[in-house]
């Protein structure tokens, strides 16, 4: 039977993290691939006990009622002031939008601005659910230049001029795949170029509270003096995925049109959900699970690096961030991450991301992903060790 599916989705690729899952269910399979957070980390006595305050409270029936698609009002103002933590000035209602998880942001700000073939810049390589979703609506994917410090200002601003895009889209800190950040006076020029050339950039910062070492850097947003920068930020890292929410911030106009887009899609964000993180925050639970979270991750960063440094190749160069969940490698020599995931996940029962999905222009098949926040240290150890052997003996044989 023939279906006639439409132009945007009929040759789109499924999301290639969502694909394998399926090879990782295999026993004793050791996956450093997914971005989940640490069964551990998750606050399950502080929800549950949360949910029922709130169930059992005067404003049950306003809870499991629609709400207005802007979000739970006294979320706005919590998630505003935390907001706060990353240097972002807004503190009005009219520049939040409460969304379902920050990829929801990312999907409202395109289905927004792009038409079809409009052009979007993005650090190469980027998040790529941002390239999935691009795709879903027409728009053309542009890689930028990447230094250790994030985005390379000079290739950004010489392709702002060339291509004309209507967006940039930046993860400022610890980006997921490489880990990279962006040093402070990146974020300034990034926030200025905006300005300069009548830009958007999409700002994602999901991780930005993981910070492992170093010190916190200020938003993009902090220092938006045009309103060109939307923020999206998400509590799926700091509290639980599950409640799929976030909040986007920016300028009135920009958060009327994304609302606008939200309205066809869900309505709004779960009240519920809304209401945990806001009690959450409220009741000044984050600080306090961030300051528990934060060391269990650290040393899991710890011992996958060492775990790196003392088995693989010497043909695979890995990023060692400041914070976040990934580390990112890139081999030296040809090799093509993506050709030997199957044979290397099968075989070894350890599996890693390739790299090519996170290229914008799909090309590149040295590279690949590492999480270690979903495995615990042995796992970590016993893993990298099961792909270093694997990459070592297929290096030997090319070789």
């Amino acid at each position: 039977m023939e279906y006639r599916i439409t132009d945007k989705i009929k040759n789109l690729e499924a999301n290639a993290i969502r694909e394998i899952f399926g090879l990782l269910k295999a026993p004793g399979m050791i996956s450093f691939a997914g971005g989940f957070p640490a069964a551990e980390a998750l606050p399950v006595a502080e929800v549950e006990k949360i949910a029922s305050e709130l169930l059992s409270g005067e404003d049950t029936l306003a809870i499991l009622q629609y709400g207005g698609t802007e979000g739970y009002g006294p979320l706005i103002n919590s998630a505003l002031k935390y907001a706060a933590r990353f240097g972002i000035k807004e503190t009005s209602e009219n520049n939040a939008l409460i969304i379902s998880g920050g990829q929801q942001g990312i999907d409202l700000t395109f289905k927004a601005f792009l038409n079809k073939g409009d052009r979007v810049l993005v650090e190469d390589p980027t998040y790529l659910a941002c390239l999935h979703i691009l795709k879903t609506y027409e728009g053309e994917p542009i890689g930028v230049k990447a230094d250790s410090d994030g985005v390379n200002i000079e290739d950004l601003e010489e392709k702002i001029k060339r291509f004309n895009p209507k967006i940039v889209y930046l993860i400022p800190d610890f980006s997921n795949p490489t880990g990279k950040s962006l040093s402070l006076e990146k974020r300034k020029a990034a926030a200025a170029l905006a300005e300069k050339y009548n830009v958007i950039v999409l700002e994602d910062n999901p991780y930005g509270e993981l910070r492992y070492s170093g010190e916190r850097l200020p938003a993009i947003k902090a220092f938006d003096n045009a309103g060109r920068v939307i923020y999206v930020s998400s509590f799926s890292k700091t509290i639980a995925p599950g409640l799929r929410t976030g909040i986007a911030v920016a300028d009135e106009y920009l958060i009327k049109k994304l609302t606008i887009c939200k309205q066809a899609v869900d309505v709004h964000t779960p009240t519920l959900s809304q209401a945990i993180v806001d009690r959450y925050l409220r009741k000044g639970l984050l600080q306090p699970h961030l300051d528990e979270i934060i060391p269990l991750y650290r040393t899991k960063k710890e011992a996958m690096t060492a775990a790196i440094a003392r088995c693989m190749p010497e043909e695979i160069k890995f990023t060692n961030p400041d914070g976040g969940l990934f580390i990112w490698g890139e081999f030296s020599v040809p090799f093509d991450t993506g050709a030997a995931f199957k044979e290397a996940a099968e075989t070894t029962r350890a599996a890693y991301v390739p790299g090519k999905p996170f290229f914008a222009d799909g090309l590149r098949s040295d590279a690949l992903r590492f999480n270690f926040s979903n495995s615990t240290l042995a796992q970590i150890e016993e893993g990298v060790k099961r792909l270093a052997d694997f990459f070592k003996s297929k290096l030997a044989k090319k070789y």
